[in-house]
Parts: C-alpha cells; sequence; structure tokens
C-alpha cells in the first residue's frame, strides 16, 4: 500500500471515486446531502478547498500501482492546538478486507503526528466497527469516545 498525494491535475480522478464513496455512504445519509444534483451527480462541496486551503491534505491509496481508494486529512486549530481529522476515507470494495485501509490509516497517522479525532456517521456500522478496531489496536487502547459534530468519534494522538 502507498499514499500517493493527490496533485491538482489529478483532482477529477479524486472527484470522481468521491461520487463511489459517496454513493456508499448515502445508505447511511439522512440528509438531503445523500441525493444527487439535476446532473446525476453527488458532487462534493469541499473537494475544492483541498488545493485553495491549507491545512487539507487529500491522498490516493495505491495497492500494486492500482487505485484503492482515498484517505482526505484535515488540520484544524482549537485554541492553540492543532489537531487532524480524517475527514472522508474510502476503499474501492475490490480491496475491501484486505489490510490495505488499516495500513492507509496508520501511514497517515506517522505522517500528521499529532492530536487526532475520527468520526463516523452513527448508522454506519460498519464503519463504526472499522474505526474502533483500528484505532484502538493503532493507539493501544489509548483513545476515548467522543462526539463532533453530532456524530460519534475516537480521539487519540499519533
Amino acid at each position: 500500500m502507498e499514499l500517493i498525494r493527490v496533485s491538482f491535475e489529478k483532482k477529477m480522478v479524486l472527484r470522481n471515486l468521491m461520487e463511489l464513496y459517496q454513493y456508499d455512504m448515502s445508505d447511511f445519509e439522512d440528509s438531503g446531502e445523500d441525493d444527487v444534483n439535476e446532473h446525476g451527480l453527488f458532487d462534493y462541496r469541499f473537494l475544492d478547498y483541498y488545493w485553495t486551503e491549507e491545512g487539507r491534505y487529500p491522498f490516493f491509496i495505491m495497492q500494486f500501482g492500482k487505485l484503492a481508494g482515498f484517505v482526505l486529512v484535515r488540520q484544524t486549530t482549537e485554541g492553540a492546538k492543532k489537531k487532524f481529522s480524517i475527514a472522508e476515507f474510502f476503499i474501492l470494495r475490490k480491496y475491501r478486507r484486505r489490510g490495505i485501509g488499516k495500513e492507509a490509516v496508520y501511514t497517515v497517522c506517522e505522517m500528521f503526528k499529532g492530536n487526532w479525532s475520527v468520526s463516523w456517521l452513527e448508522k454506519n456500522l460498519p464503519a463504526k466497527t472499522f474505526w474502533t478496531k483500528v484505532i484502538q489496536e493503532y493507539s493501544n487502547g489509548n483513545c476515548s469516545e467522543s462526539s463532533h459534530a453530532g456524530k460519534p468519534s475516537l480521539v487519540f494522538s499519533s
């Protein structure tokens, strides 16, 4: 597994993968955000910010030279403290349950040392299972449950 920073020139590739991700996530959304627009697209509204705002880091997740997914990392500041979060995380179904997601999380946490918060949609039980297992293993159990913007989350340090 390899993480590759998404260049501006590859933004459309990420946009295409984001459509697959949002389609998967639409099973768990209650709001109107899970509807496609008049062009039949979900159209992730924050994508452009990854090339225009500081503290946003888009990565492709590669497996043997093939696109396997993506991870979008955000850095925010609360008071004087910096905090990282995984804004969006997606592994193509073909590559799930092979340890690629876990390896990607470990890699990104090692790249961005500090305090972390990872959230998921409450109805997304597979995400809860994945994040709980991976973060507890990564942090050796040094994580705590919290909530962020009304979503369950885990906080930990890398």
